[in-house]
């Protein structure tokens, strides 16, 4: 069996569109250490192939990261395959909040240095001495004080479209910036309680070890992320304190956790939280755009990328390797008037 896809991705994504298979969409980690990254990863991509799984995997040294989607009729035999590995068996599935079986349409499985990028020295820090794990119910508790520090360990344009209430989301686009921004916004506060959340625990589970180090003691992390706290809210019956949606990294962009939409249209300023990458494919910016936008855009972040769509495929061939989008000169869109966006739309 090959151990990489070799089938034009736009057939395999056409095909996804269109089928009716009944999938799950999940998500899973694990630190733990893996003596042969590659060997792992290949073992691990037959064995999810042979199952019809797709979706997108880090395999590391120091465990594994996981965006998957399932055929409903084989979630049994990948049950089995996650037992076989050993150290995954009983790992945590976080189940996606609105699932329509389209999140992905191929499987990759990357061997990386690490599952998190964290731009730290191995052996820095303990990940068996993060904050103390809590729950939806403890969360809804801890913020009721004034004194609590929320803190959002995602990117921008995943704390833009959704975030809890008062959190604090630094203006950052890696994790490995947040943990610098985070560790200057927190001076000062060694003695507060200080509850960290990210989209699953995978990039809490890092941070907050780090923080052990920098000397804060009363260090929290929500259980599971944004995923399982809304599971659990809703199961509960409790107040959910989240707004807005939640960002995640299929071909979604996004499941609704609450009714308010709290971003804006990166092109026209209205309230939007549709993400969207750029149809300029010498661009393929992520931004947010209204439905308006996409008519007049024509799916495109700029009229520079829509002009660029329209000249031949050898004159596009030609200058996307010499023309600059924007998409090029800047990784994320941001918001930041409602004049003119954060766009240049020339």
């Amino acid at each position: 069996m090959a151990l990489y896809n070799k089938i034009n991705k736009e057939i395999l994504r056409e095909k996804m569109l269109h089928s009716e298979e009944d999938r799950h969409t999940l998500s899973f980690y694990k630190y733990h250490p893996i003596a042969d990254p590659q060997q792992f990863r290949d073992d691990f991509f037959q064995s999810l192939s042979e199952v019809g799984v797709l979706g997108r995997v880090y395999v590391a040294g120091e465990g594994i990261n996981a965006q998957i989607s399932v055929p409903a009729n084989s979630f049994e035999s990948f049950l089995g395959i996650l037992d076989h590995t050993g150290f995954l068996k009983g790992v945590r599935l976080n189940y996606a909040i609105e699932d329509d079986g389209h999140s992905f349409y191929l499987l990759k499985i990357k061997v990386r240095e690490k599952i998190v990028a964290d731009g730290l020295d191995d052996g820095l820090i303990d990940l068996a001495d993060g904050g103390q794990h809590i729950n939806a119910e403890a969360y809804n508790v801890l913020t009721e004080s004034e004194d609590t520090v929320v803190i959002d360990m995602r990117n921008h344009y995943e704390s833009e479209v959704g975030h809890f209430r008062n959190a604090v989301c630094p203006d950052v686009e890696t994790f490995r910036e947040s943990l610098l921004k985070v560790e200057t916004m927190l001076k000062g506060k060694e003695d507060k309680d200080i509850i960290m959340y990210c989209t699953g625990g995978i990039r809490c589970e890092k941070a907050t070890a780090f923080f052990k180090t920098k000397g804060f003691r009363r260090l929290y992390q929500l259980d599971g992320g944004i995923i399982e706290y809304s599971r659990q809210a809703k199961d509960k019956g409790l107040v959910n304190k989240f707004v807005g949606k939640n960002f995640v990294f299929d071909e979604r962009l996004g499941e609704r956790i609450s009714d308010e939409i709290i971003a804006h249209c990166h092109q026209c300023g209205e309230p939007c939280d549709q993400h969207i990458n750029c149809g300029n494919d010498a661009c393929h910016l992520l931004f947010i755009q209204c439905d308006a936008c996409t008519q007049k855009f024509e799916r495109c972040c700029s009229v520079k990328c829509v002009d660029f769509n329209k000249l031949p495929e050898e004159e596009r061939t030609r200058l996307k390797k010499v023309t600059a989008f924007n998409g090029t000169k800047f990784g994320k869109g941001r918001y930041k008037s409602h004049r003119h966006g954060s766009l240049d739309l020339s």
